[in-house]
């Protein structure tokens, strides 16, 4: 079984309830969003200096998501590209709320992140299991990919 098959499947174990899944469908993209928005909140002088002057994607965020990227293609480059583009509009909604000046990208990260976070943890009260990064750290970055491998199967697309 390939490692990936194999972190899915263990993932899939306490996401079994209707509601908990319900749940993580919304709480999951909430949270990846979130950590990229406080991330990118992070001041990224010597990033920007790296990458570019003026680029507005020019972060720490970025920088990120490239190590995560690797990460996902280490255990599938079908769902890597997948979760490439998801993270892509995570930068760009990050942007757009930095745009808007409406309150701090920080500001909304947190409120985003802990709310989420509530909801997780109520749902893995419904389903009667701890959360698997209880278990593994990694399992934080494969609630994403978990989802994500569901729309990959409705659309009939191997991962």
């Amino acid at each position: 079984m390939r490692k990936i098959d194999q972190l899915l499947s263990e993932y899939g174990e306490s996401h079994q309830n209707a509601t908990n899944k319900t749940i993580h469908w919304i709480c999951v993209p909430l949270i990846f969003f979130s950590i990229v928005g406080l991330i990118a909140s992070i001041p990224s002088g010597i990033v920007q200096s790296f990458l570019g002057d003026g680029n507005p994607y020019a972060n720490w965020a970025t920088v990120t998501l490239i190590v995560v990227t690797a990460y996902y293609v280490s255990l599938s480059i079908p769902l890597s590209i997948g979760m490439v583009l998801f993270a892509i509009v995570c930068l760009f909604a990050a942007r757009m709320i930095s745009a808007l000046n409406i309150a701090p990208l920080w500001m909304v990260s947190i409120i985003v992140f802990v709310l989420a976070w509530i909801g997780q943890f109520y749902g893995h009260k419904v389903e009667g299991k701890k959360p698997s990064f209880f278990k593994d750290v990694q399992f934080l970055l494969i609630g994403p990919a978990w989802l994500m491998h569901f729309i990959y199967k409705k659309l009939g697309i191997p991962y």
